[in-house]
């Protein structure tokens, strides 16, 4: 069965456009115009995930996400963000919802799009993973614990690897310290982070272009890392 894709764009161009290029990869695809019919369709389709633009007209991208949730949808969301400043709004909000910051490249929506809708978070945590997941320029190979960069093997620790499967596995969430702590050493926190920042200094030397500027997995102050597979 086909999955469902719920576009919500205010933009009529931009919504034929990607409904074109989602429709093109096999998915079906449901349109919305405007937030609030986007709310209607969402209840009565219930898709497998859902993608939200809202840019000119209110509701806007955040209340819309708040709405779906008090509604009981708890189907992955991906936004379009601009901004690094709209990225930390969401992350505050807790909302658990991905997102993208335009412009982006049709080939890493769709790469983000598979990550979701397959929920290769759940698969990765029941130890059943997706064998393989790419992100632009890097690909993770599962089955092979393997990391590639421009189809070259990286060589990382097995505590490395598990970071960044970990973060990968939910591009857009933002991890605290201490939770990455408890999913990735596997004890709760107390009182020392380093051993995550030491390790994710290690993991950008070997997967960023430029490790004191990283693009990967970014920081986002005061909160803990995120990884937005932008290479």
């Amino acid at each position: 069965m086909r999955k469902k894709l719920l576009v919500i764009e205010d933009n009529k161009r931009v919504l034929e456009i990607l409904a074109f290029a989602l429709g093109r990869e096999g998915y079906q695809i449901i349109r919305a115009d405007s937030g609030s019919y986007g709310l209607h369709l969402a209840k009565e389709y219930l898709p497998d995930l859902i993608i939200i633009d809202l840019e000119r007209k209110e509701p806007g991208n955040f209340e819309i996400c708040r709405e779906l949730r008090e509604a009981g949808i708890h189907k992955p969301i991906l936004l379009f963000l601009s901004s690094e400043k709209e990225a930390d709004i969401l992350s505050a909000l807790d909302l658990n919802i991905g997102y993208i910051q335009t412009p982006f490249h049709m080939k890493e929506l769709l790469m983000l799009i598979n990550v979701n809708i397959w929920d290769v978070g759940s698969e990765m945590n029941s130890g059943n993973p997706a064998q393989f997941l790419a992100f632009g320029r890097i690909e993770v190979d599962t089955e092979q614990v393997l990391v590639l960069k421009d189809g070259l093997p990286i060589e990382l620790t097995q505590r490395e690897y598990d970071l960044l499967c970990r973060l990968a596995s939910e591009p857009g969430k933002v991890f605290s310290r201490e939770e990455l702590l408890e999913l990735v050493w596997g004890y709760t926190y107390m009182g020392d982070s380093r051993p995550v920042d030491t390790t994710i200094s290690r993991l950008r030397e070997k997967i960023e272009d430029v490790p004191s500027r990283p693009k990967i997995i970014v920081a986002r102050r005061g909160r803990g890392y995120v990884f937005t597979g932008k290479t």
